[in-house]
């Protein structure tokens, strides 16, 4: 039996039934159009590097870069597209295109990785959030929203309109929703005038004891 075990036709049987490994797919990638020869945003305004040697340029270029790297340049790409003005880094339209750039790069994550819970929960979550402000764009500033989504390439879709059947009870239950909503904004109001007057003594009083030592 040993020899058997160990014999030349056993253990070619055994490399024959090995399972062959799968090669993976190259799918496509947003970051392909980045040229390799552009450098990393850390260092895209530093004025030494025009005059430093192909090697180190190399080091410093996206050659060398991270995929992190390279999302900061897309980000970046895609903001430029979008931004009202170059000071612009907090609107709607620059929160949709860095949302954009997070969910394309976590859809070709999953597609590497389709079993990675925690990256498919975070996509669906940015997606949620980015679905929200083009809403809100769309119901405030049609003409921004429909030069985002051109701009951007996204294909929204509006969610359904849902009818719900109007009954005593629901508006009975919205009334008090809105009178505790309404007496809640009253006394956030009386707490934040209160809070104003109190600065506003602590400043004069400052003031006078200022005045007073001089």
């Amino acid at each position: 039996s040993f020899h058997q075990a160990c014999s030349p036709f056993v253990q070619t049987a055994r490399c024959y039934a090995r399972p062959v490994r799968r090669k993976r797919k190259d799918f496509p990638s947003q970051l392909d159009d980045l040229s390799p020869t552009m450098l990393q945003k850390d260092y895209t305004n530093v004025p030494l590097v025009n005059s430093v040697d192909d090697v180190v340029r190399r080091l410093l270029s996206l050659e060398m870069a991270s995929q992190k790297e390279k999302l900061k340049i897309k980000t970046e790409q895609l903001v430029a597209k979008v931004r009202r003005s170059p000071e612009d880094n907090g609107s709607f339209e620059v929160q949709v295109a860095v949302l954009t750039a997070k969910i394309r790069a976590m859809e070709e994550h999953l597609q590497l990785h389709p079993k990675d819970k925690g990256n498919r929960c975070n996509m669906l979550l940015a997606i949620d959030r980015r679905k929200t402000l083009l809403s809100y764009l769309r119901r405030v500033r049609y003409d921004i929203f429909e030069n985002t989504c051109k701009q951007l390439g996204i294909e929204f879709i509006p969610p359904p309109l849902c009818k719900r059947r109007i009954t005593k009870r629901w508006l009975v239950k919205k009334a008090f929703c809105k009178k505790v909503f309404e007496e809640t904004q009253k006394l956030k109001a009386e707490e934040r005038l209160k809070q104003r007057r109190e600065r506003q003594a602590a400043m004069r009083a400052a003031k006078e004891a200022a005045a007073a030592a001089a």
